[in-house]
């Protein structure tokens, strides 16, 4: 097979240049062949070819000296107790959330520095470490080439001190395909190709927090991220983890998603198909509410339902609400932490992220009333806007 996309010889090259061959995985291998195979089939010019597989060269090479790492520092020694997880479904407050529980000073989250280049663990890197200013960089690209993301998303202006999403960390395994790392290749959102496994996913999600968290004042880790369907592995990982679980009207939710993820695969590709992201991601939000209603771990009483009206009204009365079913203190430093951070950090600050229910095309009424199960179960109202 020619070309610069071969999966065998991405692999090989990896192991050459790094002098390492454990990738930590038996069934690692088959699923970068096809994660490859999506990357051959996406039509992509010699340049954009390219692009790919010097992004697989990197996710590979990090990968290896990730896993070369937990053996050299022992780092399954390291005990991840009580971290914290924001959830629910996109576009409803979570990143807010997450962005307040990180500026506790009790806390700690992942930095997308670390994630990017997690090699060696960062808690072993001085203050000036390139890394840092490297993450900074690669910030600046995707912005550039991505420049609506900030609109609808301003907490990228943190650039690599950012606060990834925890399914960032499955980017090197090959589990997801986030523009975080394949911003530079010229192909559209590739969701859901790639073949999950919960258990294995929250294992080496386990992993970076382990390696961040070595060499380092132990601290309780604030995480977030897209957790509903998957309860029931990130608690067999995670015994005393607290969830707090955002639910926002679910019309508004598949609008505003609507607009992002056009957005980002206009940015990415030069082109888009609305009406077909209209369909995918109705199709997404029908698939995340429905998944919620039929989850026998909804109730569990280590997750704490908000609504998003709530949250939205007072960010800060809603998590000490959150630390005190936790059996958890809101100190007065996270008290003005937060606070400080709500009054420098406005959500238009790049303006304002516009989006309508038109963009769903399709019988909103309708939609209404096949989402009222939802609403009657976490008490939410049709939003206005």
């Amino acid at each position: 097979m020619n070309g610069v996309l071969v999966a065998e010889d991405l692999l090989q090259a990896a192991v050459c240049d790094t002098n390492l061959d454990n990738f930590g995985d038996e069934s690692f291998a088959e699923r970068f062949a096809m994660a490859v195979d999506i990357l051959r089939d996406a039509g992509m010019d010699a340049a954009g070819q390219q692009a790919a597989a010097d992004v697989c060269h990197w996710l590979l090479t990090s990968r290896l000296h990730f896993f070369d790492d937990h053996e050299t520092w022992s780092l399954a020694g390291e005990l991840i107790e009580q971290p914290v997880f924001a959830t629910g479904e996109p576009r409803s407050g979570t990143t807010l959330l997450h962005a307040l529980l990180s500026v506790d000073p009790d806390s700690r989250p992942l930095r997308f520095w670390q994630v990017m280049y997690p090699s060696p663990p960062p808690g072993l890197a001085p203050a000036d470490d390139p890394r840092r200013a490297r993450a900074d960089n690669d910030w600046r690209d995707i912005l550039e080439r991505l420049p609506k993301w900030l609109v609808s998303h301003p907490y990228n202006d943190m650039l690599g001190n950012g606060l990834p999403e925890c399914e960032r960390t499955w980017a090197f395994d090959f589990r997801v395909m986030t523009p975080t790392a394949w911003w530079r290749v010229p192909m559209g959102m590739s969701v859901g190709a790639l073949p999950a496994d919960s258990e294995a996913q929250y294992r080496i999600h386990k992993m970076m927090l382990q390696h961040c968290q070595h060499g380092r004042v132990k601290k309780r880790w604030a995480l977030k991220g897209f957790h509903g369907p998957r309860l029931k592995e990130l608690f067999a990982s995670y015994p005393d983890a607290r969830v707090i679980w955002t639910h926002r009207d679910p019309v508004q939710v598949t609008a505003s998603r609507i607009a992002l993820l056009a957005e980002l695969i206009e940015d990415l590709v030069g082109h888009v198909d609305w009406e077909q992201q209209a369909e995918v991601q109705l199709a997404a939000t029908r698939a995340g509410f429905n998944n919620t209603l039929n989850n026998p771990w909804i109730d569990d009483p280590r997750i704490y339902h908000v609504r998003y009206p709530d949250f939205v009204t007072d960010p800060v009365g809603t998590i000490a609400g959150f630390y005190e079913y936790c059996g958890l203190s809101m100190s007065a430093a996270a008290d003005r932490a937060m606070r400080d951070y709500l009054a420098n950090n406005k959500s238009d600050r790049y303006g304002k992220f516009e989006y309508s229910t038109d963009l769903i095309r399709t019988d909103v009424a309708a939609l209404h009333e096949e989402f009222t199960p939802y609403r009657e179960r976490f008490g939410l109202d049709i939003e206005q806007r």
